[in-house]
């Protein structure tokens, strides 16, 4: 059975918790989709977590940010907390990220971490038969934070959710699991107060930088959702 995991953000207890729910389940191997670091304090130690449980991991656009050295086009927040980003991350785990394929595939699966079109950076709130034309009988992507499972005209669809970020309005890490072709959606709790004490030990005081984790929503309050046209 495989883990499928995405969007961890920096957010160590909410990945922590998602890895030992997995293991009660049976899950033996681990697929990431990508941005393992961005918004909270401890990407680093979420890499490193995941290469020590020999996690298979794609690329996300935030774990791009670190790589290039480019910063985000669209919030000024993300840029804000990119500074504490590029010192909470080792030249070594910097060049691991690099390493990172944007898609993968396996099995009748295919796993990116935005869309079809642009696998780092597509957001797919809307999703149809033309939202992965060419991939296999199941589709995996993150992203958006928003856990779904759906069939369109035939093919499966599954985003599992965000680890570290949910904005679904559910604030329960999510994730979802594999075996075969049968895919179930998975929700944990984890302690949200200690990925606070750790954001401010990292020096932030702003609460709107983790308020949101309390009821599940981007940072700002917006709640997200995908719509599945047939």
């Amino acid at each position: 059975m495989i883990a499928i995991v995405s969007d961890i953000h920096g957010n160590l207890p909410a990945l922590r918790a998602v890895l030992d729910a997995a293991g009660r389940l049976g899950c033996d191997r681990i697929i990431s989709l990508g941005d393992v670091t961005g918004y909270y304090a401890e990407p680093g130690k979420c890499i490193d977590l995941l290469i020590e449980r020999g996690a298979t991991q794609l690329l996300g656009n935030h774990d791009s940010y670190l790589v290039t050295g480019t910063g985000c086009p669209r919030s000024r927040i993300v840029n804000q907390l990119l500074e504490h980003q590029r010192k909470a991350v080792t030249p070594e785990q910097v060049r691991f990220l690099s390493t990172l394929k944007s898609r993968h595939d396996e099995g009748g699966n295919s796993f990116v971490h935005g869309g079809w079109t642009d696998p780092l950076d597509q957001y797919l709130y809307e999703i149809s038969d033309s939202s992965f034309p060419d991939t296999g009988e199941r589709f995996f992507s993150g992203h958006t934070h928003v856990q779904i499972l759906a069939t369109v005209n035939g093919k499966t669809y599954c985003n599992p959710g965000s680890v570290g970020q949910p904005r679904d309005g559910d604030p329960r890490a999510a994730f979802a699991t594999l075996e075969g072709q049968d895919i179930v959606l998975h929700r944990v709790e984890y302690d949200i107060d200690e990925t606070v004490r750790a954001m401010r030990e990292a020096g932030f005081e702003e609460s709107r930088l983790w308020e949101n984790l309390y009821i599940g929503t981007q940072i700002g309050g917006r709640r997200d959702k995908i719509v599945v046209k047939a």
